[in-house]
């Protein structure tokens, strides 16, 4: 039940952001700042022990978690080079805007929406505590896949109705991934290997997605403050909670 509550929180999120978009960015900038510092957070201080601790148990060679890793974090970055994925991509297609492009990146977020729903799900079969953790993060940048959802097909000049029922789609791929979770129990090494490659793919999300999108108006000390709060934030949690 708890995995079910929290990826319907996961799509409230993304619906709040895709709702955003159609009105105001205010305060989108700080979220998004704050994001990045508890997916950082979420990785080195919680998903990276949890992984070591899994091959230790298991006795299973910590080089294949980090090649899941390596793959996650690979894997996405060319993909987005077929698919516009990013907000930052916005200007590199701006001289072929076309509704395509946009049903294209909601296609893929939806994907990516998925994988977070079954994300949350799988931290839950290895412990509540990076259940928890897990779940956090995610909430916390489901925020930005709604608002990039809707701000990419507007840019693209998607019709309304076809942009809200792509964010519909956005929205609800993580309840999904999570009752899908609840069917399957994973082997604690299949579990090594998943949380290895869902690091990777959400680190380069932190990286060049949610970083530059906190940072891109103008330099802000609250944002970075933000950035290394949620940061702090992750390692308290998951260290002392």
């Amino acid at each position: 039940m708890i995995v079910f509550l929290l990826t319907v929180a996961a799509s409230i999120a993304a619906l709040a952001g895709g709702y955003t978009a159609l009105r105001s960015r205010k305060w989108l900038n700080w979220a998004l700042a704050l994001t990045a510092g508890l997916v950082i957070g979420l990785v080195f201080f919680d998903l990276m022990p949890e992984i070591f601790d899994i091959a230790v148990r298991q006795n299973l060679d910590t080089a294949w978690p980090m090649v899941a890793l390596v793959s996650g974090f690979l894997l996405f970055h060319v993909f987005e080079k077929f698919v516009p994925i990013h907000q930052a991509s916005e200007e590199q297609y701006a001289a072929h805007r076309h509704p395509r492009l946009g049903t294209a990146r909601a296609v893929a977020l939806s994907g990516h929406s998925f994988m977070d729903g079954l994300s949350i799900g799988v931290a839950f079969q290895v412990s509540s505590a990076v259940g928890a953790a897990v779940a956090l993060a995610v909430i916390g940048h489901r925020f930005a896949d709604g608002f990039d959802t809707t701000t990419f097909m507007v840019f693209h000049h998607n019709k309304l109705v076809h942009i809200k029922r792509w964010l519909a789609v956005v929205v609800l791929m993580p309840i999904f991934g999570g009752l899908l979770s609840l069917v399957y129990d994973f082997p604690e090494t299949v579990l090594a290997l998943y949380l290895g490659f869902f690091a990777g793919f959400i680190l380069y999300i932190a990286a060049s997605n949610i970083l530059p999108q906190a940072h891109s108006e103008e330099f802000s000390r609250k944002s970075i403050l933000l950035t290394v709060f949620g940061t702090v934030f992750m390692f308290v949690v998951t260290r002392f909670v």
